[in-house]
């Protein structure tokens, strides 16, 4: 991300942050943990392409990704990319909650408000500098001429003009921010969806946060005040004939057991029996007490819930995976490999799940499972190639192949797609050694080197 313009924490394009001082700078934004996982991001596909498609944008070229934060939020940054926040996932009642959130997000993108923030801010920067220098004129003559009065009136100049280009950009971000309900209401209805959920999401948003808000100079924001925001969206939501239509029954059942994920991932084992005691049977209930017992090393428990939960839905690939995951992360490989194969046939493009499989072939340290986890990395390639993991276990697998060459070069992909320029550097010129000039392995370890160089 970009240094924001101003000094004060500013992300003018979070869908959903009521107040700009509440938002983590730009250091902070750095240190965010993004999470990785094939159902939460297959569900974040369902909820997203009709909306894309409503947008006329192409579902493939716009990516979601998922924030471990408890916090409700959603944003839209380098590109055509939606940041969606975990809290946000677990707080959403309906999918309709948090598809209202992603066409609001999309809504920015389909107005390219990115690219015309940048122009926003060249602009105003242009005044600023302008405004600054004038100032700096008045300071630099009062001081030669011994005058505090001009001194002190070119410093206020100075204040003056940075406050003013403060409320010029957020006026603007204002604009951007009810053009994007708008856009937003315009693709539910499109897609045949009700704004409903968008709105109540708005209305908690709004609950939460009067007592703050409630001398909050609205010129100094760069959301319209909750309320104002409320009646805008009413108005807009409630004239189309879908408002009152539901979710379908699957879907509100793959969000339950998305929310169920997360809380046994990353709730810990207390918030997972207080939010699903034993005396809750129902499926999401089961998945997450599952989780939870799999990730405190009780396998033993783990496993008879999840062959429950295999049993109730037999076609569905994230419980297979889940019994992979389980078993290979407790020191079970072998027995990983079947269940995490028949998640691989249900679900054949999802690159994650093939990657994990290749983890538990890795495991084995045979030959015969290098090659097998060569094949489902190559698989995973056309939607993972950009993650180091994936090129790291590559690596692994030439290594037990006694293929060092490409080991080397693999591990340099990896370190130069993680940071590491001097692993990089250094494993692309092993790399070199083992291969011929002019063939594909040497120019791809030289780019790799040029690029460790140039960075």
């Amino acid at each position: 991300m970009t240094r924001p313009l101003f000094s004060f924490p500013l992300r003018a394009l979070c869908a959903l942050a009521l107040l700009a001082a509440s938002w983590p700078g730009t250091a902070q934004a750095r240190g965010l943990r993004l999470i990785r996982d094939a159902e939460i991001e297959q569900l974040m596909r369902i909820y997203t392409t009709p909306i894309f498609r409503a947008a006329g944008l192409n579902p493939g070229s716009v990516r979601v990704h998922l924030i471990n934060d408890h916090r409700i939020n959603a944003f839209v940054a380098g590109g055509q990319r939606i940041f969606i926040n975990t809290g946000l996932l677990q707080q959403a009642k309906t999918p309709n909650e948090v598809i209202g959130v992603l066409a609001h997000e999309t809504g920015h993108i389909a107005g390219g408000h990115l690219a015309r923030m940048g122009i926003e801010v060249n602009r105003l920067s242009t005044l600023a500098i302008i405004s600054q220098l004038l100032a700096a004129g008045a300071v630099a003559g009062g001081a030669l001429s011994g005058q505090s009065g001009a001194i002190q009136s070119g410093k206020a100049i100075m204040l003056g003009s940075q406050s003013m280009m403060q409320r010029a950009f957020l006026a603007y971000a204002r604009t951007q921010e009810a053009a994007a309900d708008q856009a937003a209401a315009k693709f539910l209805e499109r897609t045949h969806q009700s704004g409903k959920g968008m709105l109540t999401l708005f209305h908690k948003l709004a609950a939460q946060s009067m007592a703050s808000l409630r001398y909050a100079d609205p010129y100094v924001m760069s959301h319209p005040m909750p309320l104002q925001r409320i009646r805008n969206l009413e108005r807009l939501v409630k004239k189309s004939r879908w408002f009152n239509r539901k979710d379908p029954p699957w879907l509100m059942e793959r969000h339950k057991l998305m929310q169920a994920k997360l809380t046994g991932f990353l709730g810990g084992v207390r918030a997972v029996y207080r939010k699903y005691p034993r005396s809750d049977t129902s499926l999401p209930a089961r998945y997450a007490r599952a989780i939870a017992a799999f990730r405190i090393g009780d396998i033993r428990a783990a496993l008879p819930i999840i062959d429950g939960l295999i049993r109730a839905k037999p076609k569905y690939p994230y419980f297979w995976e889940l019994k992979g995951q389980a078993l290979l992360e407790n020191g079970k490989p072998e027995a990983a490999i079947g269940p995490l194969k028949r998640a691989v046939a249900l679900a054949p493009r999802i690159g994650l799940i093939r990657i994990l499989l290749a983890q538990a072939q890795l495991a084995t340290e045979s030959r015969a499972g290098a090659r097998a986890a060569l094949t489902n990395l190559r698989k995973a390639m056309p939607t993972e190639g950009d993650r180091p993991m994936l090129h790291q276990f590559m690596a692994r697998a030439y290594g037990i192949l006694g293929d060092y060459g490409r080991a080397e070069l693999e591990t340099a992909e990896a370190a130069i797609r993680s940071g590491d320029r001097d692993l990089a550097v250094s494993k692309a010129k092993g790399a070199l050694r083992h291969f011929k000039r002019g063939t594909v392995q040497y120019l791809r370890a030289n780019d790799i080197l040029r690029l460790a160089k140039r960075r």
